[in-house]
């Protein structure tokens, strides 16, 4: 039993949740004309025969996002069909101006695929049941006090490409999880931005509960909750509907048999689902094959130049940099979020002298690295620092030559001149002494002034009570002292 429904001592609950998840994919024109894709642009601007659904204008398939979308189905280790055909989905919608919708059915490029995500045993396979390319709808603005609604069909005829996962989910973490690993792959394969807040990603899981009681089976009714485009969302709104479904079961003892199937929306002020419409079949749709768009055949060529364009996946980028550079599960998890960050961080590591140091690399890019991005507003690939560079301030701290002090004064001057490290931490003063003979008369100095520090060194506390004589040693060093090497120093002067 999850947390995310609540249960009886005498209940055996299971959640199960299916995911539909439409994915904007980043093409310059729209999917069934040559209309610009453009977010933000003022109401019906972005609007052609072709996609307001005029008499005698005829649709023309956009190649780059069909090949997107067959490059995401390949990423997810999908079938992918080298024969698929365009059907209409009929129904009727203030914003859908053709009344119908240009989609696929029986046939989609893809099917039968899989997706790894996180798990609390390492990871757990997902079922793609089928990925599919159709067009956006455009958007209802219900906006000001009148009662009236205004329809913007700028988004009409966007490429959406829709991931159906079989239902093998069954907490709201794991579908938070699925939603954030599919954003990172579409993200890391440049099939498109995702961006959640201006509408490129939007989750709709299925839900239902597999209810035993007294040796029999109950499931149900599904429900599924509409265009939500936050993860946190998503996450609270299987919550609630969890524990909705099993008190309305409490209460009614309505199942899958004798229910049916609703769309709920979620609200996210009050924390609750609401009742949309009930939910429609797909004879409902009147499917049947579009008349004016050609089926597409693939044959190996395409498919293998497209093939060519599929990157790692990150779930496997991220177990590689944990397994072969020892990086923390959660900073690997942070460098793979974008990719280009990513390859900064692979070139970087591959430039460190003997592959040494690739923890300190990782926690030296999102720290310093990842807060000077911040600052500007960007990526932390984005910064004027070349890779190269980066390993070069790390085989520094390595070698014990600078501190992580010195290491982010470096950083600083790397944003506005493309020198040697090491050439400027020594222009900087920023060099740490490490030899014995040129800190021993300092020890002896510091010593001589500090009685009482020396006499809390050597007593119960020992070794632990140094600090204050190492910061006197580097203060008299100006800051050159390397501390590692002081702290070595000082014991042996005092024999702990």
């Amino acid at each position: 039993m999850t947390d995310a429904a609540t249960q009886s001592a005498a209940l055996d609950v299971r959640l199960v949740v299916g995911l539909e998840i439409h994915v904007q994919l980043a093409t310059a024109t729209k999917m069934f004309c040559r209309c610009k894709l453009e977010f933000g642009a003022p109401p019906n601007t972005r609007v052609c025969p072709v996609c307001l659904g005029m008499p005698g204008s005829l649709p023309v398939m956009n190649r780059r996002a069909f090949e997107l979308a067959v490059r995401t189905a390949m990423a997810l280790d999908c079938t992918v069909a080298r024969f698929t055909k365009w059907d209409r989905k009929s129904y009727y919608y203030p914003d859908l101006p053709k009344n119908y919708q240009i989609s696929q059915y029986d046939l989609p490029l893809g099917s039968a695929g899989r997706l790894t995500i996180p798990s609390a045993d390492g990871t757990k396979d997902i079922r793609v049941r089928r990925a599919h390319l159709e067009e956006d709808a455009g958007k209802l603005l219900h906006e000001g006090a009148g009662a009236t609604s205004q329809v913007d069909l700028n988004r009409t005829g966007t490429p959406l490409l829709e991931i159906v996962t079989e239902p093998d989910l069954s907490s709201p973490q794991e579908v938070g999880d699925f939603g954030r690993e599919l954003r990172r792959l579409v993200r890391h394969l440049g099939v498109s931005e995702a961006n959640m807040q201006m509408g490129q990603m939007r989750l709709e899981p299925n839900i239902n509960l597999v209810i035993r009681k007294d040796g029999a089976e109950y499931r149900t009714p599904i429900v599924e909750c509409k265009n939500l485009n936050s993860f946190r969302h998503v996450e609270a709104a299987v919550e609630y509907e969890a524990k909705r479904q099993l008190a309305e079961w409490q209460k009614t003892g309505v199942t899958i048999e004798t229910g049916s199937k609703s769309t709920r929306g979620w609200d996210p002020d009050r924390g609750v689902t609401f009742l949309q419409r009930e939910k429609e079949e797909a004879h409902d749709y009147r499917y049947f094959p579009d008349p004016d768009l050609a089926p597409v055949v693939m044959d190996d060529a395409w498919l293998a130049d497209i093939r060519a364009t599929v990157c790692e996946r990150p779930i496997a980028r991220r177990a590689r940099y944990v397994a072969e550079l020892g990086l923390d599960a959660a900073d690997a998890d942070q460098i793979v979020e974008e990719r280009a960050n990513a390859d900064l961080f692979e070139a970087a590591a591959t430039a460190l002298p003997g592959g040494k140091g690739a923890r300190r690399l990782a926690k030296l890019l999102l720290s310093e690295g990842n807060k000077r991005a911040n600052e500007r507003g960007g990526l932390l690939a984005d910064l004027p620092i070349a890779a190269g560079r980066w390993a070069e301030v790390v085989a520094l701290l390595e070698g014990s030559k600078i501190s992580a002090t010195a290491a982010g004064t470096v950083i600083d001057e790397l944003l506005t001149r493309d020198d040697a490290p090491e050439a400027i931490a020594r222009a900087k003063g920023l060099i740490q002494t490490s030899d014995a003979a040129d800190l021993a008369p300092l020890i002896e100095a510091v010593l001589a002034d500090n009685p009482k520090a020396v006499a809390d060194a050597a007593g119960p506390k020992g070794a632990k009570a140094l600090g204050p004589l190492i910061g006197q040693v580097i203060k008299k060093s100006g800051g050159s002292a390397n501390p590692k090497v002081v702290q070595e120093l000082l014991k042996q002067k005092l024999g702990l």
